[in-house]
């Protein structure tokens, strides 16, 4: 037993001169491109100016029916709110596992009757008393333990920044492909119209002797084709619209539209600042590393269990043998105490989790780098996708244009009797088809546009 003096005198030499057993983090090193695969060479000196994904998303898609969609799906999409609650739950395990660190007092109230065979008659035993025990964290198993629950903590909250920059993305891909299928149904709708008025012009010539029914059932073709497209881009939109509506909370129904597709402001060339940045940026790599962190942490609480474990106890009460007599002044007790509890054999338990930690801290690491490393793909690809898919689009854009002046000349062609229906039936389906396949390409643009914004890692808020 000791003096209560050389209690408290212990309980703060454990605290001082407590250590934290396993590795200190330090961030592993990783190999960085001077810049990015990909980059126009021409624009490789502008690297260095500050990369698109510092810009809000507000800023970046400047639609205003588009960003009332965004506003919307963060406030109410389930992910976002799952995503809320986990971080609820990480913050409780960082309570929890830091209480660990502190005393446990209670409160004690108690009733004994002493009966035996040489005290039959022996006292009653009223007391009230105070509790305290304390696990001194001296190998900083606690504070260990603490420390990864703080790492996950921040991991799960990067976690809620990846689930908000999927979204943003999602929702903006979603709408520009919704924005393409009015595309296609616009330019179908006008094709059926025009299509209808060629098919009746042939009838009459046919009926009136000047033409073959041949001409009549090739206009025809035309008409069909258009009227085909309709439905399926009809068939689009509502799919899309539903698709939309799902990331937005809602139940499935109709999506405001804003700007036509050809005309959503985007940049010309992306910049994307320099990559060492994008360990900063990204929040799934910053989850990654925070993953890490809680991991390494983790190896000292395995640790600390080869260690002896200190427990201090202290007590302070009443007792009384009788009621009335503890109601006059009960006899104040009290008693202090410590005690080490060393591990001499566990069957290798201790040892296997030791192992097991440092075995699972090798993985996070690994995980790390392979993050980082599809970081830089990523943005890579997103480069590429973007720079080609714009050109891409300006070539198709040209060829569109090509087309639809063939069809005209051939038209006045048919008119003025210089060549067959055929020629005019030809182009015309070589024209439509162009058209749609600029939609596409206007679509996979944009939609490039936004990958490579969530590959750099814009979209949230660091």
């Amino acid at each position: 037993m000791i003096r209560p003096g050389a209690f408290s005198a212990v309980v703060l030499l454990l605290l001082i001169t407590g250590c934290k057993v396993g590795p200190n983090y330090n961030r592993p090193a990783v190999s960085t491109p001077g810049q990015y695969r990909g980059i126009a060479p021409d624009l490789a000196a502008q690297a260095a100016v500050q990369s698109i994904a510092e810009t809000k998303w507000e800023s970046v898609f400047q639609d205003e029916s588009l960003q009332a969609l965004i506003k919307e799906a963060l406030i109410n999409n389930y992910d976002m709110q799952i995503a809320a609650t986990r971080i609820q739950q990480a913050q409780a395990i960082v309570g929890v596992t830091r209480a660990n660190q502190l005393p446990n007092l209670y409160g004690t109230a108690g009733v004994d009757y002493l009966r035996n065979r040489l005290a039959p008659n022996g006292p009653t035993i009223d007391s009230v008393g105070i509790q305290l025990s304390y696990i001194a964290d001296f190998w900083g198993k606690y504070r260990r333990g603490t420390e990864a629950a703080r790492a996950q903590l921040l991991a799960t909250t990067y976690g809620r920044s990846v689930v908000q920059t999927a979204l943003i993305s999602d929702v903006a891909i979603a709408y520009f492909q919704l924005r393409q299928f009015d595309y296609r149904l616009d330019f179908s709708q006008q094709a059926v119209t025009a299509d209808k008025d060629i098919l009746r012009i042939n009838t009459l010539k046919y009926k009136g002797g000047e033409s073959a029914i041949t001409d009549v059932y090739q206009a025809n073709l035309l008409v069909q084709q258009a009227e085909a497209e309709v439905i399926n881009a009809q068939k689009g939109i509502e799919q899309s619209e539903n698709q939309i509506s799902i990331l937005l909370g809602r139940n499935p129904g109709p999506i405001g539209r804003g700007l036509v597709l050809n005309g959503q402001p985007h940049m010309a060339t992306v910049p994307t600042g320099l990559p060492a940045t994008l360990l900063e940026r990204r929040p799934d790599v910053r989850q990654s590393e925070a993953a890490l962190m809680s991991a390494n942490a983790n190896v000292g609480v395995a640790k600390a269990a080869f260690f002896p474990q200190i427990s201090l106890t202290g007590q302070f009460g009443a007792q009384s043998t009788a009621l009335t007599s503890f109601l006059q002044g009960p006899a104040t007790v009290w008693s202090v105490g410590a005690e080490a509890l060393q591990p001499l054999y566990a069957g290798g338990a201790i040892r296997s989790a030791y192992n097991l930690a440092w075995a699972q801290r090798n993985e996070a690491e690994l995980s790390y780098r392979q993050t980082v490393q599809n970081a830089f793909g990523d943005v890579s690809n997103g480069l590429v996708g973007y720079n080609q898919s714009r050109l891409f689009r300006m070539k198709i854009e040209e060829q569109t244009n090509t087309y639809q002046e063939t069809a005209r000349l051939a038209n006045v062609r048919f008119k003025n009797g210089s060549t067959s229906f055929l020629e005019v039936l030809v182009t015309q389906q070589q024209y439509f088809i162009s058209q749609l396949a600029l939609a596409q390409a206007w679509n996979a643009e944009l939609q490039s546009y936004v990958q490579l914004y969530q590959a750099l890692g814009g979209g949230w808020n660091p």
